[in-house]
């Protein structure tokens, strides 16, 4: 491999710093989803209880505790509980879209290697070509085979180190892009989840209300029956 690294020339030096580039990218990436990808459906059933309680404090304190932009979004909107529905789904919205360019961020770098690599093996190829054949033309006008095939080896080697270089950098960047919706698809899911859990806390909490108001009154009107039987028993015959 170093000797063809050496034999290549100049361009081949540049593929190999973008395969060093491309290695680097895709391990922080990498780092990164591991570190933000949770279990959604285990963090919602947490925040469940909680929320049914009214304990958003607590919620919003578990969200914290949590790494990932899936907890930061839940977050938002536990912060703003108190928001109609119609602004809780713009608020997550807006929470969720802000997260984007975090997940997204130098993917590109890894598709642009994949794009270019090869087009970098080729324009060395090309040159490395030329190059041979203008050693020719400033000779007698001959050359030997031996020395024609040792141009033209050293020439393919640039387009054999861009493929090398063009192919996993694609493959690295499928998997991340695939990680990264993932990702986005678990933010979108916990937005909404967040929500329907706060709108069935304020339903119920309604209906406690109103089933703890229809029980005061029922204890008034005993209270109150029982109060004028006192009152007629009270009275002269």
């Amino acid at each position: 491999m170093l000797e063809l690294i050496f034999s290549g020339g100049r361009l081949v030096w540049l593929l190999v710093g973008c395969s060093v580039l491309c290695f680097a990218v895709f391990l922080e990436r990498y780092l990164y989803f591991h570190r933000a990808t949770i279990d959604v459906g285990q963090l919602l059933e947490g925040l469940a209880n909680l929320i049914r309680r009214r304990n958003f404090a607590e919620a919003m304190h578990q969200c914290a505790l949590t790494p990932g932009p899936v907890a930061r979004v839940m977050r938002t909107a536990l912060m703003r509980h108190d928001y109609p529905r119609e602004y809780l789904r713009d608020i997550v919205q807006e929470a969720g879209q802000l997260e984007v360019p975090r997940v997204e961020r130098s993917l590109r770098v890894l598709l642009t290697i994949a794009y270019v690599a090869p087009l970098l093996g080729l324009l060395g190829t090309l040159l490395g070509l030329l190059d041979t054949f203008d050693d020719v033309n400033r000779g007698v006008g001959t050359a030997t085979s031996l020395s024609m095939a040792g141009g033209v080896y050293r020439s393919l080697v640039t387009s054999a180190t861009g493929l090398i270089v063009a192919i996993p950098a694609y493959v690295l960047y499928s998997f991340l892009v695939s990680r990264a919706k993932n990702l986005l698809h678990d933010i979108e899911r916990g937005g909404i989840e967040v929500i329907n859990l706060i709108e069935d806390s304020r339903q119920q909490s309604e209906i406690i209300s109103i089933s703890g108001e229809r029980e005061r009154e029922r204890n008034e009107k005993q209270a109150g029956g029982k109060k004028g039987k006192s009152v007629r028993k009270r009275r002269p015959s």
